[in-house]
């Protein structure tokens, strides 16, 4: 029959299997990340192209969509791997989900472009079509954090998350502002759009900065210098600052674009940052995970040629140390050698039973935050197939209920999700 030792073994090629898995997921997130940045910098180019009429960003529109493709395939080729490895994917059934959900997007890019080149569509339109490309993408990145199985690793999805979503607000702002400076006007809706999403870009990066090492928090700040956060607060109160309206100067647009994607590209720099330590992270996880495994297998040899078994002196108890102990090993008898294996190899199995309920009680405490954004996204969708309501609007309904109940939102998502049984049935979708 086998032993503690044998199945302790088991469990560490299972964690060494997750360990690899985790890598290839984060490798993925990376590309992911990559993508997603530079659909974000196509985004901003049509919007500039499409509220011109085509005379500016032309030729930088479409050098940027040669880049997106790249990219694009890139991620294609990430989604096979991963499905390729389908059984070893612990929450493969939401994760395939989301990557089912998100194809179809990539596939509509190449008519989407065409009707951009054509200036056939207005900016808002083109915007909405790549925002919910990049949400589908994100969605994607949330998953896979959320089916992180080490903590360590899992903190880092999230910080990585939070970041490439608080970068997304921050290139929607790009959007919405180049909007606002080509077309010479802006509106009330477009300032109230503008300031929920400088909002919510602080909201995600506190979150980054709470999840990440020290280090990327750093980094994170040295990547914003002063001069160039002054030059932004100047450009948002040009545009959000002044009545509903008044005229913009469209010579803006180029500044205001030139400002913002600075600001993205140094973000991109740390997101970089954080993909490369999450493969360091791994890769470290899994050198130790190995070297422990190969101790265990030589242990586990050496009890055989010891005693002739797997078994382990569960019941007896282990004695401090004493002088007896070592002249005891050191008689040479297979008996006295064998029971202090033995004892030995319980320690070893009590450690890991340790080590992995502290692991599980931290990787609670970190999937907390995503069952937060959980509980808010439901919310926000209930909301808006009762309410009628635009995502953004349901988000601002539930942040200022927030405010005015001094409650947390997630505490007003619960509490509209403990009614959605009393609301009419005939309007849900």
């Amino acid at each position: 029959m086998k032993s503690g030792l044998s199945f302790l073994i088991a469990a560490l090629r299972c964690e060494i299997d997750e360990l690899e898995q985790l890598s290839r997921t984060s490798d993925l997130v990376g590309t992911i990340g990559r993508l997603v940045h530079a659909l974000q910098r196509e985004r901003g180019l049509a919007n500039v192209l499409l509220a011109s009429g085509g005379t500016r960003f032309a030729a930088e529109h479409r050098a940027q969509v040669a880049v997106c493709v790249e990219f694009e395939d890139a991620v294609r080729q990430g989604f096979d791997q991963l499905e390729a490895d389908a059984g070893s994917i612990g929450n493969g059934t939401r994760l395939f989900s989301r990557i089912a959900w998100v194809l179809p997007g990539l596939d509509a890019l190449p008519d989407l472009r065409q009707r951009i080149d054509a200036i056939g569509m207005p900016p808002a339109e083109a915007t909405s079509a790549f925002v919910k490309l990049v949400a589908g993408l994100l969605a994607v990145v949330f998953e896979a954090a959320d089916g992180a199985t080490d903590p360590e690793i899992s903190r880092l999805l999230v910080a990585m998350f939070n970041f490439m979503q608080g970068k997304e607000f921050a290139g929607q702002e790009r959007a919405c502002g180049a909007a606002a400076f080509t077309s010479g006007r802006n509106e009330s809706a477009r300032q109230q759009q503008w300031l929920h999403l400088i909002e919510s870009q602080e909201r995600c990066f506190q979150v980054f900065v709470e999840f990440s090492s020290a280090q990327l928090g750093e980094q994170w700040l040295a990547s914003q210098p002063p001069a160039r956060v002054a030059e932004l607060e100047r450009m948002r109160r040009i545009a959000c600052a002044a009545p509903a309206g008044v005229a913009l100067d469209p010579e803006l647009s180029r500044t205001w674009f030139d400002c913002c994607s600075q600001r993205i590209d140094a973000m991109k720099t740390v997101e970089e940052s954080l993909a490369a330590e999450l493969r360091e992270r791994c890769d470290a996880k899994t050198a130790h995970a190995r070297a422990e495994l190969q101790t265990h297998e030589d242990l586990l040899a050496e009890l055989r040629k010891e005693t002739g078994s797997e078994s382990a002196a569960f019941f007896d108890v282990i004695a401090p140390e004493s002088a007896a102990a070592p002249a005891a090993i050191g008689t040479g008898t297979g008996t006295s050698y064998g029971r202090q294996l033995e004892r030995s190899i319980l320690e070893l199995v009590q450690e890991q039973s340790q080590r992995l309920q502290a692991m599980s009680d931290e990787l609670d405490t970190v999937r907390a935050t995503l069952n937060e954004r959980k509980l808010v996204e439901r919310a926000k969708g209930l909301l808006m197939a009762h309410r009628r309501l635009s995502e953004e609007e349901a988000h601002k309904m539930l942040r200022q209920t927030a405010m005015s109940q001094n409650r947390r939102v997630v505490d007003v998502a619960e509490s509209v999700l403990s009614m959605a049984e009393y609301l009419p049935i005939g309007k849900q979708n």
